[in-house]
Parts: structure tokens; C-alpha cells; sequence
């Protein structure tokens, strides 16, 4: 197949695809674990949905190996306990198959030889001890008081990510209350405990230094306030002001599924019963998340409709559709009409600014992201030139990107300096990756690329050096650097690369030599690139067995943006992609979206399609004269 014909093919399969609002949805995949806690919190709330519980437990009994496990990742050698446990607990639940079913016997099993419920992670831990199927400590080491203390000190609320915010004061709340909701379904899990007294959820919540920082909060609290013999009521009446202000028009909290379910607990801590409105109205919006996999119906984390439409919309431009075009027109209405006019947690470290970002999901109004806001603004670059009101919003959007630099140089992925050493600290599980919103080499390397490339920012521009100075700073040793939201070194190395690019960063600076040496180190010999999820787990890069057109597309763009002219790894990459876009292998059903390492990755059902075209595009718009 020649170049331009694939583009050819890829732009209509994206025209047919596009949606009447002129958005794409494509399914946002994440796995298996939204599928199981949906089936547990419906039957937690003793809601019947019997066809979506039915075919939501099809779905995870479809994905169960043949040795009784469920897998994270389809590379993973034989199996995951937590997914394991949480697709067991659901279907359990669920009451359509049960203990003696020799698929459930396996699963036992499985999770007995790895460790049982006490090595699960936090997340599901969480979920066990919300629907009493574990054993809260006899303290919770984060006090509710906590959301009391003013952004002034070293370690309050607002200190944290976003993210950490919204599934940490819903927790808190549910902690503090010691929360256990079970019912007359309720499956007994009581034999799901290892052998082993070890048991990193009660070590981490009963020891000194949680103890430690339990009364420390305690502590400054209530040096603080004036209302001593009241902080405790103060603080739940907070908690819940909190959530409240964060709900979106569908119910949801931050638009997101797991910190909307923790939400339903807590308010089922405060006394709501389970048939609530605002309890009501958020499991509608979670079941709003439905989508289509394989035939079976699949609970998004969340809407990608956001990301997807703007990807999109750049993508086809660069492949040279016009904005003018009837498919861009309707693209970037959609997106106009999405932008934030409203304050968010932003704010509070960021408060000279006006709103102008957008978030990832179709119904998010008060969380932007720098991914979504600048890709949104990428789409909108060519419609701003010859339109005022299109002008003034991507003048807005522009504005507030460039504001959200952190002190380091680098962006983060929600919010501004919002990186506390503190939290990182933390004896909490993962808590550098659900409590900190770190400064990321893919984070950062987009916002440059925007930035030099379409803001046209000079590039010895302040924010453009700092930018290029954390990147140079953060570069692994073997060339590479490690992506955030993305599957993994390919990922943050293709963002860095193209930013160094767009800052005039010189291709035979050593920076730039050794990750293009090292990403055609890495190159399989179809061509193509692949990596595994699993690098995340080894800390370092790991090949995925095949490659992927995802993957590849990046890795091509990335030498594409500083290379002068095509050699060998360009070209046979490019091969790869020409030679594989109408093939559906294995690999294009694995995840190369990532939300916390090692935990929760996503497919994009979009991602095969518009990477590509990306690709090719940068390809013939560089080289169509070598």
C-alpha cells in the first residue's frame, strides 16, 4: 500500500466514525476492573440491573485463563491477584455462578498461591473493607481533620493531586465512619486470606509513623482553630461541601468511576440510603460510562471523547483536510462548546488566571488537563486564524497552558506545583502516583510541542528553556524518558523529542543523539515497536513480543521531528505501518494508555487509527521531496 492511499483509507474510516455532534467515541477500555466494582456496587445498593450485571459478568468470564486467573495485561506470565480477586468477588456477587463452579475453584486457587486478599492493592483493599470483606485498622493514620488545614502548611488537602482528592475525601469520610456495607448476597470471601501474618494495609495503617502523622495532623488542626470541641463535624461538613462542589451535571464526581463509587460510600456513611437522588443519579451517570467491546457491554473509567475528538481533528488536518472541511467544522464546534468557563482546584496554586483548558471526558466542566487543553488547542490552530471568536478561545486556552508551568520547568498533568515531597514520603501504597502530580516528560514534552509549533513561542522564550532544561535533566540514562500516560519509554521519549524539536533544540545536541540511538536500538526487526505494560513492574524498558501500529506510529514521529531525512529506521517503520493498518493481530487490543503504573492501563479503541495517520502525515509533509 502507497502512503497516500492509507492516509486516504484512515481519513474515511475517521469521517464515518465521527459522531452527529461532531465528537468521536470510541470505547475507552480499561480492563476489567470497572466492569467488577460496578457489579459490586449495584449489588452493595441492592440494585437489581440484572441484564447489565449478567452481561458484565459474561464479559469477565470470557477474559478468565484456563488456570482460573484474570490477567492485567495479556503478557503477564500467568496471571494477576488483584484483578484475579476482583473479577472473583464480583462474579460471586453477582450470585449466576457459584463457589463449587470449578472456574471459581480455579480462581481460589490461583489467589491463595499468590498471597490472598492482604497483597491485593490499596484500591481494592479499599473497595473489600467499604463492602465488609476486610478488617478496617483501629485507626485510620489520615485523620478527616486533615481537609481542615489550610493550604498554607507543608501538608494539607490541596497540596495533593487533583486525582488524590477526589478518592481521598470520600475515603476519608467512609474511614472515619469505618464504613461496612454488606447485604444478604454478600458473597463470604473469609477464605481468600493467605497463610502469611504479613499484611501491608494494617502494617502501614498501625505503625509509628502513621501514628506519628495521625496526631501530627490532630496536632495542627487544632492549633488553627478556634472552634476546637467542633473539628470533627466541621471537618465531615467539609468533606461533604467538597464533593458536593466537585459533582458534575450527570452525578459523577470529577467524571470519574472510582472516585464517584467512593463518593456513594461516604454518602452512605453520612446516612443517605441507598435509594438517595444523589445517590440514584450518580449510578446513572456511572452507567452513562457503558460502551461496546467485542459485543459486551463495558463500563468506561470514564468518557475519552475529549481526547479523542481533538487528537482526531489535528490528526485529519495534518493529513490535509481543511477547516473548513465539514468534518472539521463539526469538530471544532464540539470542542468550542467544551471549553471551561468555570473555576477548578486549578486555581487555588494557579490564581491570576482565567479558565480556558478542557478536560477528557464529554461532561467534565471544572477539571482541564494540559493533554486534553492542548491538544484541544493543536485542533483549533488553523479555524483561530480567520475566526475572532475562535481566536479569543484559543488565546484563553493558550494563555492558561503557558501559566501552569511548574517552578521546576516542567508540567504536570492537572495541576500546578502540586509535587510535595511530603506526600511522596507517605507509608501509603502508590502514593506517589495517586497522591502527586509531578512534573512528566510526556506532559511536558506536548505542552513545548504546542507551544514552539502552533503558539509559535520563540525558542529562547523563558517557559521554552525552562522546558527543554527539565527535559534534558530527566533524561534516563540509556536515552529514553519514561511517559505518565503512556505505554511507557516509547511514549515519553516520542513527547520529548518532538518538544525539543519545537524549541530548536539542535539534533546533534547529545540530548536528542542518544534517545534517537536509543529508540532505534529498541526497533523490532519487522520494522515496527512494541512495549510491554510490564515495564512499569521492572522499572526499565521491556519488549512486548509484537509490535504495535500505536507504538510504532510514535516512535516514527518521534525521529520524523528531528531527523533531516529518512534512513533506514524511519523508512522501515514506515513499512511497518503501511503493511499493517488493516491487520488486526493481538496487539491491537493491548493497552498502551496507562492511569496508574502497574495498576489500571487503558486501550484506545482510537489509537490504531489516528496514530498512524499522524504519522504518515509528518512523513509526507517532510519528506515528500527526498
Amino acid at each position: 500500500m502507497k502512503i497516500d492511499e492509507a492516509i486516504e483509507r484512515l481519513v474515511t474510516k475517521l469521517q464515518e466514525d465521527q459522531q452527529e455532534d461532531g465528537s468521536w467515541q470510541y470505547p475507552f477500555e480499561a480492563g476489567t476492573f470497572t466492569d467488577a466494582y460496578m457489579v459490586i456496587l449495584l449489588r452493595t445498593l441492592e440494585q437489581d440491573d440484572e441484564t447489565l450485571i449478567q452481561a458484565l459478568v459474561n464479559r469477565m468470564l470470557r477474559l478468565q485463563e484456563e488456570n482460573g486467573a484474570w490477567k492485567l495485561v495479556q503478557d503477564e506470565e500467568s496471571g494477576n491477584l488483584t484483578t484475579t480477586v476482583e473479577c472473583y468477588y464480583a462474579i460471586l456477587y453477582s450470585g449466576y455462578v457459584k463457589k463449587e463452579d470449578p472456574r471459581m475453584k480455579r480462581a481460589k486457587t490461583f489467589i491463595l498461591k499468590n498471597g490472598g486478599l492482604e497483597q491485593t492493592t490499596l484500591l481494592t483493599k479499599f473497595v473489600l473493607l467499604l463492602t465488609g470483606q476486610y478488617r478496617w485498622p483501629s485507626f485510620f493514620p489520615v485523620p478527616i481533620e486533615l481537609i481542615l488545614l489550610p493550604i498554607a502548611f507543608p501538608f494539607n488537602l490541596f497540596s495533593m493531586s487533583v486525582y488524590g482528592r477526589a478518592h481521598m475525601v470520600p475515603l476519608l469520610v467512609a474511614a472515619d465512619k469505618k464504613l461496612e456495607v454488606k447485604t444478604a448476597r454478600s458473597p463470604d470471601l473469609s477464605d481468600l486470606h493467605g497463610h502469611s501474618r504479613h499484611d501491608p494495609f494494617l502494617e502501614w495503617a498501625e505503625a509509628d509513623d502513621s501514628r506519628k502523622l495521625h496526631g501530627t495532623i490532630h496536632y495542627l488542626v487544632k492549633k488553627v482553630t478556634d472552634l476546637p470541641e467542633h473539628l470533627h463535624q466541621l471537618a465531615i461538613s467539609r468533606a461533604k461541601q467538597y464533593m458536593m462542589s466537585a459533582v458534575e451535571e450527570d452525578g459523577t464526581l470529577f467524571s470519574y468511576f472510582t472516585s464517584t463509587m467512593f463518593m456513594i460510600f461516604a454518602l452512605l456513611a453520612l446516612g443517605h440510603s441507598k435509594k438517595d437522588p444523589l445517590i440514584q443519579k450518580a449510578v446513572n451517570g456511572l452507567n452513562s460510562f457503558q460502551t461496546t467491546v467485542n459485543g459486551h457491554p463495558h463500563i468506561q473509567f470514564t468518557t475519552a471523547s475529549i481526547w479523542n475528538t481533538s487528537l482526531i481533528s489535528y490528526a485529519l488536518q495534518e493529513a490535509n483536510l481543511k477547516p473548513e472541511d465539514p468534518t472539521i467544522k463539526k469538530a471544532t464546534e464540539y470542542l468550542l462548546d467544551k471549553q471551561h468557563y468555570k473555576y477548578g482546584d486549578w486555581v487555588v496554586h494557579n490564581p491570576a488566571v482565567k479558565p480556558g483548558g478542557w478536560g477528557f471526558s464529554t461532561i467534565n466542566t471544572i477539571q482541564p488537563d494540559l493533554d486534553d487543553t492542548t491538544s484541544s488547542l493543536r485542533a483549533l490552530t488553523a479555524s483561530a486564524l480567520n475566526d475572532k471568536d475562535i481566536r479569543e478561545a484559543w488565546k484563553r486556552g493558550t494563555t492558561w497552558t503557558s501559566s501552569m508551568q511548574n517552578k521546576d520547568g516542567g508540567w504536570a498533568a492537572f495541576e500546578k506545583n502540586t509535587d510535595s515531597r511530603l506526600l511522596a514520603l507517605l507509608p501509603i501504597e502508590e502514593s506517589k502516583g495517586i497522591l502527586t502530580d509531578p512534573s512528566t516528560p510526556d506532559l511536558t514534552g506536548r505542552t513545548m510541542e504546542f507551544l514552539g509549533n502552533f503558539a509559535h513561542m520563540k525558542n529562547n522564550h523563558s517557559i521554552l528553556k525552562d522546558g527543554a532544561r527539565w527535559l534534558k535533566k530527566n533524561q534516563q540514562k540509556d536515552g529514553s524518558w519514561e511517559g505518565q500516560w503512556g505505554v511507557n519509554y516509547i511514549y515519553g521519549t516520542w513527547a520529548a523529542l518532538t518538544a525539543l524539536d519545537a524549541a530548536d533544540v539542535s539534533s546533534k545536541q547529545s540530548t536528542i543523539v542518544k534517545a534517537v540511538k536509543w529508540l532505534k536500538s529498541i526497533q523490532h526487526d519487522d520494522g515496527g515497536w512494541g512495549e510491554s505494560c510490564l515495564s512499569d513492574r521492572h522499572k526499565h524498558y521491556k519488549s512486548l513480543a509484537a509490535s504495535t501500529l500505536t507504538q510504532t506510529a510514535w516512535a516514527v514521529d518521534g525521529l520524523i521531528a528531528v531527523s533531516d531525512f529518512p534512513d533506514k529506521s524511519i523508512r522501515d517503520g514506515i513499512r511497518y505501518l503501511l503493511a499493517h493498518i488493516e491487520k488486526h493481530p493481538w496487539t491491537e487490543d493491548y493497552p498502551v494508555g496507562k492511569g496508574l503504573a502497574d495498576r489500571i492501563y487503558f486501550h484506545y479503541h482510537s489509537y490504531r487509527h489516528f496514530y498512524p495517520l499522524l504519522a504518515l502525515a509528518h512523513y509526507r509533509k517532510k519528506f515528500k521531496n527526498v
